[in-house]
């Protein structure tokens, strides 16, 4: 077989990706090198002006700085940023047709919220209850989970804030928002919350609505005895929401009740040609289906907001130049910076400017338009592609999708990652054969072969959005096998410590 020597990443790009070294002179794929081109670093499709625009992942990453012959080196010798903050319009493409395969089968919720899986979540509303929460989950799984197997499990949702903070303002508001986020999650069959009794996140924050009342109970651990009769005690309250989750069956559901997080972590030189943008062509099949997916991670965005600006409305495109107004603020008051130039070793890889690299992390939303823009665990309110704020940290930015409202995770790694995100499914997308062969324990599908076996976008993403599918339906995940998932609950903590 003969393996591309290029990879085109969209119709419309002004450039090619060099799979391989290219020597001057060589013919490749119809075009002659002018120049030596190294692996990874862009050639020029045809002659570029002065001023001219260099399009890559169908969007605007550069303009030209000086005259560029088809063949040409494409990097920062020829390359100058365009105005990342302006509003200009981004390259335009096609969207895809929806998909023939618009069902799968989850769980029907009394609020019209469909779950892909039927978790009961132990929950705690403050650092001082978590460890307790820890053991509630272990007895019940030990006791419970094998009188009601159609559950699939407790999972401790457990963290180490709630107390030390005032109790008003943008922190407390987050974390409240986050808890009450995971405790409507359709992806839960029921829920305990446990507090302590004394802290400053108090349990009658989050009292349960009449349908949910069976659903979900609450107490603190002060009023019981202690921890050994707390675990005790939820044992006896988990019982008949067991019983009762116990009978939840899946059904037949439109696509239209899948919500999809996005993340990427551990990114290599082939995340942004390969498994990024082969999410984002899933991504598309899914809101084509009428699903809704969610990119976040606003610091990894810095330099490509524009474009986003570019797909929404000017009541969207507005709260995403607020966002980053708020990190500027942000990153400034602690003495960083949100323009990070692309570094030596990211330019000896091939990228040339901070907005190509950004645009390697905006490719995973595809080109569908952006319609809504939200807080960090804002619930998601509509259908389409969306923007969520959030640090570029994966576990936080998890945390905060799954809150609004993700019942599924496609988290895209070129280095390798190991994570889960209970009660949420979380599916690894390598984006070089490599890393899939050296972990194949942590890697649900391959996206290398776009590069290593000559594997189209198009087909790949069509891969990806049958997987997500096949997930949804109940097929585990190769983290949730090894039983990820405990541990990555990390709701972002704003403000001080007091």
């Amino acid at each position: 077989m003969n393996l591309p020597e290029l990879i085109i990443l969209d119709p419309q790009d002004t450039v090619a990706v060099a799979l391989r070294d290219i020597m001057a002179g060589e013919t490749v794929e119809g075009i002659v090198a002018a120049d030596p081109i190294p692996r990874g670093h862009k050639i020029a499709r045809h002659d570029l002006r002065r001023g001219d625009a260099v399009v890559k992942y169908g969007q605007v990453m550069a303009v030209a700085s000086a005259d560029i012959a088809a063949g040409a080196h494409v990097h920062s010798h020829n390359c100058a940023l365009p105005d990342q903050h302006s509003d200009q319009s981004s390259v335009k493409g096609s969207l895809p047709v929806p998909p023939a395969r618009q069902t799968f089968e989850g769980y029907a919720r009394p609020d019209g919220r469909v779950g892909t899986r039927n978790y009961i979540g132990i929950m705690a509303s403050v650092n001082c209850s978590s460890t307790v929460c820890d053991a509630i989950a272990a007895e019940a799984n030990r006791i419970l989970k094998p009188k009601y197997p159609q559950i699939d499990g407790f999972a401790p949702i457990v963290h180490d804030q709630g107390c030390g903070m005032t109790n008003q303002g943008e922190g407390f508001d987050t974390l409240v928002r986050t808890l009450k986020g995971y405790r409507d999650h359709p992806n839960f069959g029921g829920v305990l919350i446990v507090g302590l009794g004394c802290e400053v996140n108090q349990l009658t924050l989050y009292k349960p609505s009449d349908w949910t009342r069976e659903r979900i109970k609450t107490f603190n651990i002060q009023d019981v005895g202690g921890s050994r009769s707390a675990v005790r005690r939820a044992v006896e309250l988990l019982e008949p929401i067991a019983a009762a989750a116990n009978m939840d069956r899946r059904s037949t559901q439109p696509v239209s009740k899948l919500t999809l997080g996005m993340q990427c972590g551990g990114s290599d030189g082939f995340s942004g040609i390969t498994a990024n943008p082969a999410l984002g062509v899933a991504s598309d099949l899914l809101v084509a289906a009428g699903g809704t997916s969610i990119l976040s991670e606003t610091p990894e965005i810095f330099g490509a907001e524009h474009l986003l600006i570019a797909r929404a409305d000017a009541a969207n495109g507005q709260k995403i130049r607020d966002m980053i107004t708020w990190w500027r603020d942000y990153v400034g008051k602690n003495g960083a910076s949100l323009d990070n130039n692309p570094s030596p070793g990211n330019k000896k890889g091939g990228l040339t400017t901070i907005l190509e690299k950004s645009l390697g992390a905006v490719a995973k939303g595809g080109l569908s338009p952006l319609s809504g823009a939200y807080a960090y665990a804002e619930r998601i309110d509509q259908h389409g592609f969306v923007y969520m704020d959030s640090p570029g940290y994966d576990p936080v930015a998890a945390t905060g999708q799954v809150a609004a409202g993700a019942n599924l995770v496609a988290f895209t790694t070129g280095r390798g990652s190991c994570f889960g995100s209970k009660p949420t499914p979380s599916i690894k997308l390598a984006s070089n054969s490599e890393l899939a062969r050296a972990m194949p324990e942590d890697i649900d599908l391959d996206c290398g072969t776009v590069v290593s076996e000559g594997v189209g976008l198009t087909q790949m993403g069509q891969k990806i959005y049958d997987l997500l599918l096949d997930i949804a339906s109940g097929k585990k995940t190769v983290s949730e096998e090894f039983g990820y998932g405990d541990n990555e609950f990390v709701p972002w903590k704003i403000g001080a410590v007091l």
